[in-house]
């Protein structure tokens, strides 16, 4: 998602939740993202994501999102990238949760949130935060911005 804070672009990127990544800050933002489900449409994935992810997304549907292509992770995950002119409050994140043992070998099972906190970025500061394959999304958006 993106908005226009005084006619600049900001882009909205998350925080993934759990242990794993509570110290991890730059390089480790991504944009709201998941798994297709099969037989799943690319756009009503990315909504159902969307909604999962932060709780309370801004009613969109699927022409509203704007194709921004895909990128290979590192991990050799393939994302594919939409955006939309919308607005969210991060404040109001509420997102779903996972299971995992933590300690590790603790036996220990415990629930943490798959995102711990949503942030509006500059274009700037949002190509530091977010995963490096994904600052690609960034360039792409801005360009459809003509910015």
């Amino acid at each position: 998602m993106y908005r226009l804070a005084g006619g600049l672009p900001e882009v909205l990127l998350v925080h993934p939740g759990g242990p794993l990544w509570e110290r991890k800050d730059l390089g480790s933002w991504s944009i709201p993202k998941g798994e297709l489900d099969q037989g799943e449409d690319l756009r009503d994935c990315a909504l159902r994501e969307l909604g999962e992810e932060l709780g309370g997304p801004p009613a969109l549907t699927p022409g509203d999102l704007v194709e921004l292509g895909t990128v290979r992770q590192k991990s050799g995950k393939v994302v594919h990238g939409w955006a939309a002119e919308a607005d969210f409050d991060p404040a109001q994140l509420c997102s779903n949760s996972f299971a995992m043992e933590w300690p590790p070998h603790s036996g220990v099972e415990r629930e943490f949130p798959e995102i711990d906190r949503a942030e509006w970025f500059d274009p700037a500061s949002a190509r530091l935060k977010i995963n490096p394959a994904q600052v690609a999304f960034v360039e792409r958006l801005l360009e459809r911005l003509d910015r």
